[in-house]
């Protein structure tokens, strides 16, 4: 398994077609300090730019959070003005994770509070299991959520319902939190089955894969006209690739396709 590290705080593992990127700051339970965010922008960077992902996979190496939000005591140390030239950091490891071309599965075990609900809230899909807790608590410590929680929140769950978690701050466990869709698999272990999620959808066209992504990202919320020409472009982007080519071969071949990638 080739495996390589970003900083102190971040490990991106690969399995195949597969990439996992590790939050690895278990003695903080992964809280995103500065240098933990910049980390996991730098390791969406280099995700971002290898066409061999095809499917990234977000874990934690602690046994009791998959994150819980920003490093509140690190926060405590900032004046304003560092709180300001910190904000950049901080913001593009959410965006970082958000704007991965690929799919993107999160496995979250325990813990995903606040920063830590939003760097989930940036994946595709979420995987909980019987352990997780979710939640948005920024109100409580005199915040908003700032890592796309009010924007990506409402996009799954409604603006009353995420008007009720965030004003809240209430914490939601793993069987109301399926209920609710914050998150959409239960099982009995969050990283086996985020993983074997991830590599049947890494089995399909890398190309097919990132442009249905596309079409699913950049449609949603447009009235449906502008959402099928989004459709059309990412069709069109699609349609006279080597992908769809080998794809079209291997169903009337009658064998499992080698995805050109292209």
């Amino acid at each position: 398994m080739a495996e390589q590290r970003f900083g102190e705080f971040v490990v991106v593992r690969r399995e195949g077609y597969v990439a996992e990127l590790v939050l690895d700051r278990p003695k903080a339970m992964n809280a995103v300090s500065t240098e933990m965010a910049r980390s996991i922008a730098a390791a969406c960077d280099a995700l971002a730019a290898d066409a061999d992902a095809r499917v990234t996979v977000v874990t934690s190496s602690n046994e009791r959070a998959f994150c819980v939000g920003a490093d509140l005591k690190e926060r405590n140390s900032l004046s304003d003005a560092e709180l300001v030239r910190q904000r950049p950091t901080a913001r593009a490891a959410y965006t970082g994770v958000l704007d991965l071309p690929m799919p993107t599965v999160a496995a979250v075990h325990g813990f995903a509070l606040g920063g830590g609900f939003e760097l989930a809230l940036a994946c595709d899909v979420i995987v909980g299991d019987a352990s997780t807790v979710v939640g948005l608590p920024e109100v409580s410590v005199g915040v908003i959520p700032g890592g796309g929680g009010t924007q990506l929140l409402p996009r799954r769950v409604g603006a009353a319902r995420a008007a009720e978690l965030v004003f809240t701050a209430r914490r939601v466990e793993a069987v109301e939190a399926r209920e609710l869709g914050l998150v959409d698999v239960l099982a009995e272990d969050a990283r086996a089955e985020a993983m074997a999620l991830g590599g049947r959808m890494a089995a399909n066209s890398p190309v097919g894969l990132r442009a249905a992504k596309r079409a699913l990202r950049l449609g949603h919320g447009l009235d449906l006209r502008a959402g099928l020409e989004v459709e059309d472009a990412a069709w069109r982007s699609v349609a006279f690739s080597g992908d769809r080519a080998e794809g079209v071969a291997a169903f009337n071949e009658k064998r499992e396709p080698v995805w050109p990638g292209r």
